[in-house]
C-alpha cells in the first residue's frame, strides 16, 4: 500500500514529508509489533516488543503525528518488555484507522 491517497485532507504535515512519516511507522511496525488488536471501531491497539529506546522512539513519532494529525488520540503505556500503543479516532476518521490497521498488518507480516 505504496498509495498515500487514504491519507485525510485534515492532515496538516507537508505532502513532501508524508512519505517519509509514513516509512518511520512502518519501520516502527516492522521491526516491533507483536500483535495489533480493534478492541472498538475507533479503537487501534498495538503491542510494541520493548528495548532500548523503543518507548523514546514511540513517543517522539506519537507526539510528532498529533501535531499534523489532530484527530488521533494516542495512549501509550509502557510495560516490561512491551510498549501498547493505543489510537482511536473519530467517526469521521474511521476509514483512515481501517487504512492504518491494514498497513499496519502488511508491515507486521514483513518480520
Amino acid at each position: 500500500m505504496s498509495d498515500l491517497a487514504w491519507v485525510p485532507q485534515s492532515c496538516t504535515l507537508p505532502t513532501e514529508e508524508r512519505p517519509l512519516r509514513v516509512a518511520e511507522w512502518d519501520a516502527l511496525f516492522s521491526e516491533r509489533l507483536t500483535s495489533l488488536s480493534r478492541p472498538q471501531p475507533l479503537h487501534l491497539r498495538f503491542d510494541l516488543a520493548g528495548g532500548g529506546g523503543v518507548e523514546d522512539r514511540v513517543r517522539d513519532l506519537v507526539e510528532r503525528e498529533g501535531g499534523c494529525c489532530s484527530f488521533f488520540t494516542f495512549t501509550t503505556t509502557p510495560g516490561e518488555d512491551l510498549i501498547r500503543l493505543d489510537i482511536s479516532a473519530d467517526q469521521e476518521h474511521e476509514a483512515v484507522l481501517d487504512a492504518l490497521a491494514a498497513r499496519t498488518a502488511a508491515a507486521g507480516e514483513q518480520r
